[in-house]
């Protein structure tokens, strides 16, 4: 039996009872890997931290600082950063205690936004990653739960010095959430395909694996309803809202994000639509079968009644039987029935019960005159 997975809705948290901003990390988490990238229209920078007390030095105000840290699982780094960059406990806790809706606030020294990656595996298994981002006035922060760099298409656009170097750290923001988004795509469309193939089967070659195969499809529905949909209302509020650390030029980008966001809702509600009625078509799809099936098996018993009744008759052992000692009785026998076996199957096929569909008992009219012709044609009496 395949094993499914419900990571997606297993939530790390504290002991009942625990103090705000407890971290309570995730087991297995791996350990943090921090990468730093700082850039502005004239000058790039790009290596590896081992030391989060370095980087206190390395902010610089005429430049943005990406610091990626991929792994959550030393809470001491974790403490580090969220005081180098004054992140609220609170904030921190929910980067660690995963999975966060996604949402957005606004602290004093950042602005908070959290957001998922979702991704389909080799084996069609829909994997989703929490992605915490702090926009600064002179940095960018991102928490990622396991190592693989979703980002290096924009780690390579800021390598080219591409125009996404003479913008600001709001814009890589929205950077981020845009990738993001894109990469729900593929999995919709991964999704449709599947849809479209399973339809296709049920009609064809209904199932009881097709069942589970609908129930995991729209499994994997609902949990992209529940990441897209969050992820609009927490672009709306960074639109909507008054967010410093956002300026008015990055939301003319987001609000593209969100009409992303809102295509893929609807193409989603349509995909949850058409796996809703699966299910009908995979019940008709067998309710067709059997009814074939039963047609066969009455078919055949209406032939072999009559017959079994001439086989009977004559097998009786009355002394007075006429056609017992008639030299052509048997043959005359067999005869009959071949004869009426097949006049009963000429009849079933000209009724359309097998071989045609049924034949229109609806007398064929003559045409009815036109109204014109109705007016025109002269009155007699």
């Amino acid at each position: 039996m395949r094993k499914r997975h419900h990571r997606v809705y297993r939530k790390s948290r504290p002991p009942r009872g625990a103090n705000p901003g407890t971290l309570a990390i995730p087991p297995g988490a791996s350990p943090p890997r921090i990468h730093l990238l700082q850039y502005n229209a004239e000058s790039f920078e790009e290596s590896d931290i081992s030391d989060v007390r370095s980087l206190h030095k390395r902010l610089r105000d005429d430049a943005v600082t990406w610091v990626d840290v991929q792994g959550l699982g030393d809470e001491k780094i974790l403490r580090e950063l969220g005081e180098l960059f004054s992140i609220h406990p609170l904030a921190l806790e929910d980067v660690v205690h995963i999975p966060q809706q996604p949402k957005t606030e606004s602290f004093e020294h950042h602005q908070y936004i959290v957001f998922r990656e979702l991704r389909l595996t080799a084996t069609q298994e829909l994997e989703a990653e929490q992605i915490s981002v702090f926009v600064g006035k002179n940095y960018v922060l991102t928490f990622q739960e396991r190592y693989g760099d979703l980002y290096e298409p924009i780690r390579n656009r800021i390598r080219r010095n591409a125009p996404i170097r003479r913008f600001g750290p709001d814009f890589l923001g929205y950077a981020l959430i845009d990738a993001t988004i894109d990469g729900y795509f593929p999995v919709v469309e991964e999704l449709g395909e599947q849809i479209e193939s399973l339809e296709d089967a049920m009609l064809h070659r209904p199932g009881a694996e097709r069942i589970g195969q609908l129930q995991d499809i729209k499994r994997k529905l609902l949990t992209l309803r529940r990441v897209v949909w969050p992820q609009r209302e927490a672009l709306n509020a960074l639109i909507r809202d008054d967010t410093p650390m956002v300026g008015d030029p990055v939301c003319v980008y987001l609000r593209d994000c969100l009409d992303h966001c809102v295509q893929l809702i609807d193409v989603l509600e349509t995909y949850r639509e058409m796996a809703s009625s699966l299910t009908d078509i995979y019940l008709s799809s067998l309710a067709h079968r059997q009814n074939e099936v039963m047609k066969v098996l009455t078919i055949m018993a209406s032939v072999f009644i009559p017959l079994t009744l001439l086989s009977g008759i004559y097998g009786m052992n009355f002394d007075y039987m006429p056609e017992l000692r008639w030299t052509w009785g048997y043959p005359a026998l067999l005869l009959v029935m071949v004869a009426l076996a097949t006049a009963m199957l000429a009849y079933f096929r000209w009724a359309g019960w097998w071989g045609k569909p049924p034949r229109n008992d609806v007398p064929n009219h003559e045409p009815l005159e036109s109204p014109e012709n109705a007016i025109s044609a002269p009155r007699h009496g």
